[in-house]
């Protein structure tokens, strides 16, 4: 077996933990699991560190679970929350569920035969023919009010002058969640339930339950919650979350969230995001630490991340993409561009819109690049022609020789053009 606790601890991937975890680890192969919120059809990146800590458990040797909370996601859990969440109806459940076990795959081996392969559970499968006197006979009695009232999620909520105060439903949400531990202690022979650190209280009430009811011992592991240097909320755009699925967050933009982080956060996310080995990553750190300037950690990170959730293909296109603002690209890399990432990659640039019959009637890109497009490229003739001698503009990449050349270029996605002037300067041009 290797050793699944020292992998986390050198990846800064532990914040709590109970005694003696590591050593039942070493013993043989365990099943433990992660509870992942189905409150939408798609994973995002803050998901992520407990998707990754399941897979390094499954490569140690192990087996995991991964509990879709299909139950618990019509409750709404009050961990960090500030108010109660909208509840979710059985089909939008299974949807998002089937969804989310897609994106797993990527990381958890599913499918094979192995004695360790991982396994997609949903706890509503179990709950949903739970009467009501039935959980609080058989479990609700095990539990005193006294200790559930103790949990800092629960104080933190009751507490908070903004907070309406909590719900019944709300407030035994940590009883249905140690329940569902229980559950897979009986039927799995799970011995540890992981989690981010907001989640110590609910998964010790588990490990709870299990000591009182299953007459067993259970274990809990929690890792830090994620943050960036500056303060700003990890995972978050202006745009909102940075999600797994394609359509929701573009490989490309995607790609442009990790290239983008700090030199704390990528020193920090690439032990945690990424299954580079110890050595290897000490380093990349010191080679970025001898030319910062090269961003050798947020690149390797950004192409790791990238091509784990998505594919080495996306990693190449994201990469062309960023090359066409930041770098040498050619017009068969701007061709390549589907609409959507067009128009993310030059979001901000100067548009302007013009009709198809003008530009059929244009004589020449002088005429283009001044009055057809309303000056928004050049404000004058005279300036449009300067600057093309000078070798210093472009259509589409492709270099204006002359002030008179023809506008004979093949519109981007059959509707736009895009004009460079000088190395920085773009402008997008719409023809409808």
């Amino acid at each position: 077996m290797k050793d699944f606790v020292a992998e986390l601890k050198w990846r800064g991937m532990i914040q709590d933990i109970m005694p003696d975890t590591d050593e039942h680890l070493m013993e043989g192969m365990r099943a433990a699991y992660v509870g992942i919120d189905p409150t939408a059809d798609s994973l995002h990146i803050g998901h992520l560190v407990s998707v990754m800590m399941l897979k390094h458990f499954q490569e140690c040797g192990h087996k995991p679970y991964a509990l879709i909370g299909g139950a618990t996601g019509m409750i709404g859990d009050p961990s960090g929350k500030s108010a109660e969440r909208n509840l979710l109806d059985e089909p939008t459940l299974r949807h998002n569920q089937d969804s989310i076990k897609s994106q797993l795959s990527r990381f958890l081996d599913f499918d094979s035969d192995a004695p360790n392969a991982a396994e997609l559970v949903n706890n509503y499968d179990w709950m949903k023919e739970f009467s009501f006197l039935d959980f609080i006979r058989d479990v609700g009695k095990h539990i005193t009010v006294n200790y559930m009232m103790a949990k800092d999620s629960v104080k933190k909520r009751l507490s908070a002058e903004s907070s309406d105060g909590m719900s019944f439903t709300e407030f035994t949400y940590q009883l249905v969640q140690g329940y569902d531990f229980l559950h897979l202690y009986r039927e799995g022979n799970c011995t540890l339930q992981m989690g981010g650190s907001d989640q110590w209280g609910n998964i010790t009430t588990g490990t709870e339950l299990i000591r009182r009811i299953g007459g067993g011992k259970a274990y809990a592991l929690t890792c830090p919650l994620i943050t960036k240097a500056d303060g700003t909320k990890f995972g978050k755009t202006e745009g909102g979350n940075i999600w797994l699925d394609a359509e929701r967050t573009s490989p490309y933009q995607f790609y442009q969230y990790w290239l983008n982080t700090s030199d704390v956060d990528a020193e920090k996310y690439i032990k945690i995001f990424t299954f580079i080995g110890q050595e290897e990553i000490e380093k990349l750190i010191a080679e970025h630490q001898e030319a910062p300037h090269m961003r050798t950690l947020q690149k390797r990170l950004a192409e790791e991340i990238t091509t784990m959730v998505h594919s080495a293909d996306d990693l190449i296109k994201a990469k062309k993409a960023s090359a066409i603002l930041f770098g040498k690209s050619t017009t068969e890399d701007l061709a390549e561009l589907d609409e959507r990432t067009l128009l993310q990659v030059f979001e901000g640039v100067p548009q302007t819109e013009i009709r198809k019959t003008q530009l059929d009637a244009t004589e020449n890109v002088t005429d283009l690049l001044s009055e057809v497009t309303n000056g928004i490229v050049f404000p004058s003739k005279g300036e449009a022609r300067r600057m093309i001698k000078g070798g210093g503009v472009s259509i589409n990449k492709v270099k204006l020789n002359s002030e008179n050349d023809p506008v004979n270029f093949d519109l981007l996605q059959d509707k736009y053009l895009l004009a460079q002037k000088g190395k920085k300067n773009y402008y997008l041009i719409k023809v409808v």
